[in-house]
């Protein structure tokens, strides 16, 4: 039987000044419920484990030349220990469940319950990839729901639903586009991108081994429709616009865009991260779209960020459907839904698929969240979504622009973000020091310096899950810290003054980034 072995951290003299909080140092470096958490080498005692395990007896040691028998340096710790240091640090991460989450270009809107409810039935949330397809039948009939779902709200004509996010739906999409142009013997090489496009959608592009041209931007921040139909040509194979765009507008001609491309012999990629601004208003499809991923957690709910399991399907043209990738769910005659795989791909006509994204299906948790969330909405309630998106990100944009320079605040309406520069700071005050200060008001700061057509940029999206009175006291904060950076006040140099940290330097953090621990007795 295993026995607790003591080990544990005991507070030594603390760091004098290891935050800017005003009051007396104590003993133990903590500040009432600010406590300050050591690191696990800290905590526990190296070379020694949370439980006592008896000796094994006998038995040949399999590990040949590679087992190990000096010191790994590992701290061992007791379970209270470990439960408490993680507790401990997870009460200094900010969430959607403690206030309003400002990033840009993120949609970090509320989580319904429902949906995790949802996502824990066992029958979803026990399934395996690797069970046979008979035994899964109802989770099968859920991701042909939820496909049908996005085909409808997008008018497009076929879906692939296991890309895992939206960078991997991009990757998805531009292949789609690259196998129709193989299967027509036509060998374009140049993607065009407009610069008020998502940062992921060049990089795609090349990963998927194009050369990525640039099509600028208007005044206004909306693509030059003259500039890209002048470069359009048969080297052509597409381009790859976000709509909304970062600029968070609506591009007007976007129609006239896939006119244009697809009369000179190319695709048009629509990156789908912003459709939260437009869902149950308008149809990509109708727009003359022929691929575009959706973000699920952006545009329905599902979690986001952490580095969890993500989702991102991508809708397809009727043009580019038979090259979609494998699997994917259809229903027969007979009411059956059935996967469809290489092995029985010619019974379902789809033959001309350009392979596989992922080794299985896609994320069964994300689909039962996001199907939840559509349909306990409605038709009503997910156009609703899109107006209260657009709703809250023009009362911040229009509520602000009396003190924060908001480039494209004439160019009309915004979509669901609002964009704004640092244009009128005094002059040694940056976008930085306003967002660092954002965080002693107790807010996430919002996307900055992006997208990259604004300088200084500062990107917020409220999204429709904020009340009035939330949006009230953010644009309070906000103005407070903007009317500081305009008088150029000394103190935002040094923010955040009330955090858990003072302020990195940030180049050498990411350039010089310290991964490992070094005991200070041994240095």
């Amino acid at each position: 039987m295993s026995t607790p072995n003591a080990s544990g951290w005991k507070p030594g003299t603390p760091v004098t000044g290891h935050n800017a909080m005003s009051g007396p140092d104590t003993a133990t470096g903590n500040r009432a419920l600010m406590l300050e958490e050591p690191l696990l080498f800290e905590i526990g005692h190296v070379e020694t484990t949370g439980v006592d395990l008896p000796e094994p007896q006998g038995g040949a040691n399999r590990l040949g030349g590679f087992d190990r028998t000096a010191p790994i340096g590992l701290p061992g710790l007791s379970e209270p220990e470990t439960v408490r240091h993680y507790t401990r640090l997870s009460r200094q991460n900010y969430a959607i469940d403690l206030g309003l989450f400002p990033l840009g270009s993120c949609t970090m809107k509320h989580n319904p319950r429902l949906n995790e409810k949802v996502a824990r039935m066992p029958g979803f949330a026990d399934v395996h990839p690797l069970q046979p397809v008979d035994t899964v039948r109802g989770a099968l009939e859920v991701i042909n729901e939820l496909a049908f779902w996005l085909l409808d709200l997008t008018g497009m004509h076929g879906v692939a639903m296991s890309p895992k996010a939206g960078a991997h739906g991009e990757l998805c999409g531009i292949l789609c586009i690259r196998a129709a142009l193989e299967a027509r013997g036509d060998a374009r090489e140049v993607i065009l991108v407009p610069e008020s496009a998502h940062g992921t959608n060049p990089a795609t592009a090349a990963f998927a081994g194009y050369k990525v041209e640039d099509i600028p931007a208007t005044p206004e921040g909306r693509v030059d429709l003259e500039a890209l139909k002048a470069r359009l040509g048969p080297d052509v194979a597409g381009v790859m616009i976000t709509n909304p765009n970062t600029c968070g507008l609506f591009e007007r001609d976007m129609k006239a865009i896939s006119d244009a491309v697809h009369a000179a012999g190319g695709f048009v990629y629509c990156d789908g991260a912003n459709f939260n601004a437009i869902v149950g208003k308008v149809r990509p499809g109708d727009l003359g779209v022929d691929a575009m991923h959706i973000n699920l957690h952006k545009t329905f709910s599902t979690p986001h960020g952490g580095g969890g399991p993500g989702s991102g399907p991508v809708v397809l043209s009727e043009a580019l459907s038979p090259y979609g990738p494998l699997p994917f769910t259809a229903r027969t005659e007979d009411g059956v839904v059935h996967l469809v795989e290489e092995e029985n791909a010619a019974e379902f006509e789809h033959t001309e698929a350009f392979g596989r994204m992922t080794a299985f299906h896609g994320q069964m948790g994300m689909f039962t969240r996001a199907l939840a969330y559509m349909l306990s909405h409605g038709a009503d309630g997910l156009k609703q979504v899109a107006e209260d998106a657009v709703l809250n990100a023009n009362y911040i944009l229009r509520s602000l622009e009396d003190v924060l320079d908001a480039p494209f605040g004439p160019s009309g309406p915004c979509m669901h973000e609002a964009l704004f520069s640092d244009k009128g700071f005094a002059e040694d005050v940056s976008t930085l020091d306003l967002a660092k200060a954002l965080i002693d008001e107790g807010y996430h700061p919002m996307t900055m310096y992006f997208p990259l057509v604004v300088h200084g940029a500062m990107l917020v999206e409220p999204t429709e899950t904020e009340s009035k009175a939330a949006l009230d006291q953010f644009i309070m904060a906000l103005r407070s810290v903007a009317e500081r950076a305009k008088t150029g006040d000394e103190a935002l140099k040094s923010a955040p003054h009330y955090a858990p940290r003072r302020r990195l330097d940030e180049t050498q953090a990411a350039r010089k980034p310290v991964l490992a621990w070094n005991d200070p007795d041994m240095a």
